[in-house]
């Protein structure tokens, strides 16, 4: 906003001030290391000109390629990755690029000394001697100087935490957004982000490294290669138009290019990252668009499935990683998103059955990507095998009865499993479309080929008829309180329609009020939020215990007091529990379907944190804070 006259400036103006290189930064604080604690000091001008006395002799005069979906920085004027990163920066990760080479020099005659022989053979060529051993640690290092320009650029914002007080690393999602303030990381400090830190974690992956075997890795594209004959395949394909990985990619490239590309010649051969063939489907990068995106990615996708299904072992099924949300829209024909369909076609085109599912937990807690969002927790490994030849057709009506006979009891070993609520309705395309997949083709009643997009509605709806079911489970109180909740949430409603819906669950208002799950007064009928509820409950001697309010009170201890708080109700509640587990199902399917993300989150991580209750309730139950971890290890 305007420092005269506190009106807010338009963002256009802004931006076309950027764009008009106009848009620059000020010093405003230093910070140093003092007693016990970080001390901010006010900078003078001599600090100010210091700090922009860096004259690099070298720019990764790069242009930043790619949707403004992903790179926020574009509409400001920064269009070229040069313009990410303070000359300080860029004179520190430039010197540090060009200082691997005199250090793979130096690791060469050490290695000599040491007994390696020298046949001057590269890495690239399969060597293991002096030569190669030194360009492997050339690698290493540059691994760390990538690293470390992660935290070394003027968009890596200086967070003011409660016990961290640091300079947080850029890609917290996949994505270059814009930032108004930043922090420049002293490169040789102890802080978080400093050089040898961010080397150390490259160290720390070397030594998980078995060594037992040579590994290899090589580009290919996927629908031509020759390299997964008779092999066992694993894959994790681009997820449609999830994320632009070679548009984010320059970022780093082009600092690894400036270390690497003696080593790597060719895989260093081009300016910028290429991007033409990448298979997701990005409507800029194709002239007639969305159409052109989409026919280019599932032409694409069903070449690479066809070459998987022609060369894979066939003792051994193909497992396909599938990280990518289905409930992103609620069309005419239910919850669908064209990421998944388009997919599933290129899958089942190629002649695969997808023969199950397995939920796999790959998401780290408490990444930003999921903070304040109903992000997977999960990714999905579809099982493949080839379809039979003589597999046969089937009409709509035989699947929908397939479905309704298979579905729930997948569900139900899934829900056994712990998996959480979010990656429900992920892991149920599996067993779903196990059933559309066993057959050649389901067709309608016109004897039309039903797609992939239509079996998905249909999965979907038989998911939802699955959980309501759920709810004969459930005492009568609980019934009403679900039915209530999917209408109006935590908000009031009229008294006059809350009794007549108590009359069709057969309880009463006043009974729900002697429950303690909701508070009546002025002709208004509210369910109690959790931490609304008493702290002094104690579930044995609950008269009217009801699902709905177990549910409840253990998110608020759990949020309020911790895990170890709550495995002791959980051990209170004894066998109880797990219908309350079964609810946390149900309840997150509703507030999904009706946008309340705050609320979703809390019956989520109550499931997520279920198998450490459960251990934990096991033992003599005490409080305990829950511990913290930081990924980065900054002081």
């Amino acid at each position: 906003m305007c420092l005269m006259s506190g009106a807010p400036m338009p963002s256009e103006y802004i931006k076309s001030e950027g764009k008009a290189g106009r848009m620059g930064s000020r010093l405003m604080a230093i910070v140093a290391e003092g007693e016990r604690e970080r001390v901010y000091l006010a900078p003078t001008k001599e600090h100010e000109t210091k700090a922009s006395q860096a004259t690099p002799e070298w720019r990764p005069d790069v242009s930043i390629s790619g949707s403004t979906q992903y790179l926020g920085v574009k509409p400001y004027g920064m269009e070229n990755f040069s313009q990410l990163f303070t000359d300080r920066q860029t004179l520190a990760l430039s010197t540090f690029c060009d200082l691997i080479a005199d250090a793979t020099k130096l690791v060469k005659q050490d290695a000599l000394a040491f007994g390696l022989a020298d046949d001057s053979k590269a890495l690239r060529d399969g060597g293991v001697v002096a030569n190669a051993y030194a360009e492997a640690v050339a690698v290493y290092l540059a691994c760390g100087v990538s690293r470390s320009a992660d935290f070394w650029s003027s968009l890596c914002i200086w967070a003011n935490q409660p016990k961290n007080e640091l300079v947080m690393h850029l890609f917290g999602r996949q994505a270059i957004p814009m930032a108004w303030d930043y922090g420049e990381v002293n490169p040789f400090s102890s802080s978080g982000g400093n050089f040898i830190k961010n080397l150390s974690y490259t160290a720390m992956g070397v030594d998980f490294l078995a060594g037992a075997a040579p590994g290899y890795a090589n580009q290919f594209n996927a629908s031509t290669n020759n390299t997964s004959k008779d092999k066992i395949i694993s894959t994790d394909p681009p997820y449609y138009d999830n994320v632009p990985y070679a548009d984010l990619s320059d970022y780093f490239y082009v600092w690894l290019r400036r270390s690497l590309r003696a080593i790597f010649p060719d895989l260093f051969a081009t300016l910028a990252v290429p991007k033409a063939e990448e298979l997701v489907a990005f409507a800029y990068r194709h002239s007639s668009g969305r159409l052109g995106a989409e026919t280019f990615f599932l032409s694409g996708m069903t070449q690479a499935m066809h070459r998987l299904s022609a060369q894979a072992h066939p003792a051994f099924p193909v497992t396909i990683y599938y990280a990518f949300k289905q409930a992103e829209g609620d069309g005419a024909e239910g919850i669908t998103n064209t990421g998944w369909d388009t997919f599933l076609a290129a899958v089942i085109e190629a002649g695969f059955v997808i023969s199950g599912t397995w939920p796999m937990r790959t998401e780290r807690p408490g990444r930003m990507r999921d903070t304040g969002s109903n992000a997977l927790a999960s990714s999905i490994v579809l099982v493949c095998r080839k379809r039979e030849a003589n597999a046969p057709n089937a009409g709509r009506r035989d699947f929908v009865a397939a479905l309704k006979a298979e579905l729930p009891q997948a569900m139900a070993h899934l829900q056994k499993g712990n998996i959480a609520p979010v990656d429900l309705a992920q892991a149920a395309i599996g067993p779903g479309m196990a059933v559309y997949t066993r057959y050649a083709k389901v067709l309608d009643a016109d004897g039309k080929h039903i797609p992939v997009r239509a079996a998905l509605a249909l999965i979907n709806q038989t998911l939802d008829e699955a959980l309501a079911e759920q709810e004969g489970d459930f005492d009568a109180d609980t019934r009403w309180a679900l039915t209530w909740f999917e209408q109006v949430g935590f908000a009031e409603g009229d008294y006059g329609v809350a009794e007549q819906l108590s009359k069709s669950k057969n309880t009463a208002v006043n009974g729900l009020v002697d429950a303690g799950i909701i508070v009546s007064k002025s002709g208004k009928v509210r369910l109690l939020k959790p931490a609304e509820l008493p702290a002094n409950w104690d579930p044995t001697a609950d008269k009217r215990l009801t699902v709905w309010e177990m549910v409840h009170q253990l998110i608020r201890v759990l949020e309020a007091n911790g895990e170890g708080a709550a495995a002791t109700l959980v051990a209170q509640l004894g066998s109880k529990a797990e219908t309350a587990r079964e609810l946390c199902y149900r309840l997150y399917t509703l507030c999904e379907r009706k946008k309340r993300a705050a609320d979703a989150m809390a019956y989520n991580g109550l499931v997520q944190s279920w198998p450490e209750l459960t251990r934990l309730a096991t033992q003599t139950p005490r409080v305990v804070k829950p511990a913290t971890e930081d990924m980065f290890d900054q002081e």
